[in-house]
């Protein structure tokens, strides 16, 4: 049997007057599931078709690259772990949007929802003011935040019109 995405309910962003904390938490979520909803119901086939020339973007590309920007902002940069880096080699640096293989589109679809998990119990305590050294700047927690919801935003605006290249699907 094929696998194919699984639908994802879609949470509430979280309370509008919630603290800053709660508030950054709950619009990374919203953000992480608007991604996995796009992808819902497409295999990996589906999943890995482009959109036109000279681009390299696909949906499965758009999930191996966000499970690489989890594990870099959370796991590696604020919490200094030691952790190779997925899926870019010195040889190919896009390697997460190029070199995608469709019969583990399974693989890469759990693997951004493991680096999601790692990435929220690293901050799980964490204040949104603890700091960290990145390319000789000081970063907080916050920044992390502010940054991953920019950059799902960003990414889902491309999802948008991937998935509706591939079956014409709009919407949420």
């Amino acid at each position: 049997m094929t696998w194919t995405a699984p639908s994802v309910p879609r949470p509430r962003p979280g309370s509008l007057t919630a603290d800053e904390a709660t508030l950054l938490r709950g619009l990374l979520d919203w953000h992480r599931t608007t991604l996995l909803r796009k992808c819902a119901g497409l295999n990996g086939e589906q999943l890995a078709e482009r959109s036109t020339p000279p681009s390299n973007l696909s949906l499965l590309g758009l999930v191996r690259h966000m499970a690489k920007v989890e594990r870099f902002w959370f796991r590696s940069r604020f919490a200094g772990l030691p952790l190779e880096k997925l899926y870019s080699t010195h040889e190919q640096k896009d390697a997460d949007f190029e070199a995608l293989d469709p019969a583990r589109a399974e693989e890469d679809y759990a693997r951004l929802l493991e680096e999601c998990r790692l990435a929220d119990a690293v901050a799980a305590e964490a204040s949104l003011d603890e700091t960290f050294t990145h390319d000789g700047e000081v970063c907080s927690l916050r920044f992390v935040y502010v940054h991953m919801i920019g950059e799902y935003a960003r990414h889902n605006g491309h999802a948008d019109l991937l998935r509706e290249r591939v079956d014409g699907a709009t919407g949420a």
